[in-house]
């Protein structure tokens, strides 16, 4: 089981944003942010449902820099109107079209998903399960 999971960005700031307005409708909000003081590298935020963060960023620094390919995060939600919602606000928060919302049979018979670039090219998906 996963307990969290996480993001190297390129800039934290742009990517606290986008991910920020990305995930509110979700249900995710920012929770956690930890200063590079602390880290003794970088900034980090965790986003999730509280009480808990399972999703981090942590932004490029000298020891961990951003020249890595692209990884796909998918978060499952319990409706489809919560994928839709996902997909345009991660649009109006600055990600790029990579699969509008809509039902994906070939994954599974009840997947319904969308997906969308963020500000480094990772595929961020939200995905429901449930029969629509």
């Amino acid at each position: 089981m996963i307990d969290h999971t996480g993001l190297n960005v390129s800039d934290f700031d742009r990517s606290r944003a986008f991910y920020t307005r990305a995930l509110a409708p979700i249900g995710y909000r920012l929770l956690v942010e930890v200063p590079a003081a602390l880290t003794g590298s970088t900034d980090a935020a965790g986003f999730g449902e509280p009480p808990l963060p399972d999703f981090w960023i942590a932004g490029a620094s000298a020891t961990r820099p951003v020249n890595h390919p692209p990884v796909h995060v998918a978060f499952r939600v319990n409706s489809r109107v919560l994928v839709d919602a996902f997909y345009e606000a991660a649009l109006a928060a600055g990600g790029r079209d990579n699969g509008a919302p809509g039902p994906r049979p070939h994954y599974h018979p009840d997947y319904y998903g969308a997906f969308v670039l963020d500000p480094d090219g990772h595929n961020i998906e939200a995905v429901c399960r449930v029969p629509g």
